[in-house]
């Protein structure tokens, strides 16, 4: 399903991947863990076209996703792709339906077939009732899981998350990991998720380690 090659990446003198390769099966949950620095988020990012390679390519269902035109890039990365990251970035004007809403209205699909859409991953993730309220009128939890209705609203391919409980409580933490292995059973979901958590890693299908900008 997804692949990367030969990925490398550079900062000013500093190396960050020195030759990264990946392969992520449809279906799995997988987890990416390393210490602080060893380039976790930089891999991330660039599975998830957030961020260019300096060589290297990176593939999803065959598709070599970098030698698209930068507007191509940008619809395949709203339609295909998916984002959860540890603080949840909800807009606090918007209501919860409405946040999750917006990569679809981006996409310009049919409105209401959108918001029937976000109101039903709502109840699937146990925030249905929370659907009108602001960011602000949400626990850490609740907010997190608004993040992930929205990551899943356009039925990505792949749905990549950057230490998505790193700012809950383990209780909410705990909740948060077992909702992705239910998303994956559920509703087909692939998850790449960089983590500090060594018990959520455990649990994964299958734990990549990097060190020093290369993958063990």
């Amino acid at each position: 399903m997804l692949k990367a090659q030969g990925v490398r990446k550079t900062y000013g003198d500093l190396e960050v991947l020195k030759g990264v390769d990946v392969m992520i099966r449809q279906g799995e949950v997988v987890s990416i863990v390393g210490a602080s620095g060893a380039g976790k988020s930089t891999l991330l990012h660039i599975l998830g076209t957030l961020d260019e390679p300096d060589f290297g390519k990176v593939w999803l269902d065959d598709l070599d996703v970098f030698a698209q035109h930068p507007n191509d890039l940008a619809t395949f990365r709203n339609n295909r792709l998916g984002f959860v990251f540890q603080f949840h970035n909800l807009l606090p004007e918007f209501t919860a339906v409405e946040n999750v809403m917006i990569p679809a209205m981006i996409a310009r699909k049919d409105e209401s077939e959108i918001r029937q859409r976000a109101i039903k991953l709502l109840e699937i993730l146990a925030v249905g009732a929370r659907a009108q309220h602001k960011p602000a009128q949400l626990s850490g939890g609740e907010q997190q899981r608004v993040a992930v209705a929205r990551a899943l609203i356009n039925n990505p391919a792949l749905v990549l998350a950057d230490e998505p409980s790193g700012n809950l409580d383990s209780k909410n933490a705990k909740e948060l990991h077992e909702l992705f292995f239910r998303l994956r059973d559920e509703l087909g979901q692939t998850f790449v998720i960089v983590t500090h958590n060594q018990e959520f890693s455990e649990m994964t299908d299958r734990r990549l380690e990097i060190k020093d900008g290369r993958m063990l």
